[in-house]
């Protein structure tokens, strides 16, 4: 409880009970972009400025394929073939590739969406991408929910061969939180396909110490991860967004992006963790 305390007590702005979300995040020593929205309130920080999101993306590009599912243009049980030609390199994580290294392996449209998204599985994402017609099909798809400040527009592979090619897959804090508002309120989705992307973020195996990391155990967190290699001592993109469930059942949609940080992993992840946590706390407070 005094710990608890303590950290009320630097964290919060006794003017606004808003987290002083520019001191939590000041040991990343990069630049910092959150916004937290509950009800119509919203705390943030650079929530304006464009961030590359890395793996974040999968997010996106699942809700597009799932889109084109409902439309009847996929099926989530249809086999797809991977072609050993998107593997993608041996420096990003690929279970499926690791499972398959000759490529040319079919697996269930359900199956990739999986791997992608619970797995953060860069060759699955780049295999839906091409299945749902490709970046343009995907801002198509963005566009019709009202989204503006996400862009998808290079695979996996091509981040993987020039580290610039990453910031073309921006978002801004505002815009995840679009995004992850259009997924609870159920917009450009079946009900189905909604619970099903539900289910492959709340039971995603990365990033168990980001926007996890502090909140009380049991704290229902639906999530995205997004990280970058990292590259003469700067680490591109450090990324959780993510829908968590409150006390009493309402939702606080989160997103937390850290770019250009010279901090190690584990100071980086507790920037997110703390940053999670204040914004659990007013959230609760409201």
């Amino acid at each position: 409880m005094i710990l608890n305390l303590l950290f009320l007590a630097a964290t919060l702005s006794f003017d606004s009970g808003q987290p002083d979300l520019a001191f939590i995040t000041g040991e990343a020593h990069g630049r910092v972009g959150v916004a937290a929205v509950l009800d119509g309130r919203m705390v943030e920080l650079r929530a304006g400025e464009a961030f590359p999101m890395q793996s974040v993306y999968k997010f996106p590009i699942a809700m597009a394929v799932l889109h084109e599912a409902d439309t009847g243009a996929l099926r989530l049980d249809q086999a797809v073939t991977v072609r050993k030609s998107e593997l993608v390199p041996a420096s990003l994580h690929s279970p499926i590739r690791d499972q398959n290294p000759q490529g040319d392996f079919a697996l269930p449209l359900r199956d990739l969406l999986r791997y992608a998204v619970s797995e953060s599985d860069g060759t699955a994402s780049d295999v839906l991408l091409r299945v749902v017609g490709g970046p343009a099909k995907v801002q198509k798809y963005l566009g019709s929910l009202g989204i503006k400040e996400i862009r998808v527009v290079n695979t996996e592979a091509e981040m993987a061969r020039d580290d610039q090619a990453q910031y073309g897959n921006f978002a801004t804090p505002r815009g995840a939180i679009a995004v992850l508002q259009a997924l609870q309120a159920g917009r450009g989705l079946s009900p189905a396909s909604r619970q099903f992307l539900l289910e492959l973020m709340t039971n995603t195996s990365t990033g168990p110490n980001r926007l996890r990391g502090l909140l009380p155990a049991g704290t229902k967190v639906a999530h995205k991860t997004g990280t970058s290699n990292t590259t003469n001592g700067m680490t591109a993109a450090t990324n959780d967004i993510g829908l968590i469930t409150l006390p009493g059942g309402k939702t606080l949609a989160i997103a937390v992006f850290v770019s250009d940080s010279p901090a190690d992993t584990a100071v980086r992840e507790a920037v997110i963790a703390q940053v999670a946590r204040a914004a659990f706390v007013w959230a609760v407070a409201q």
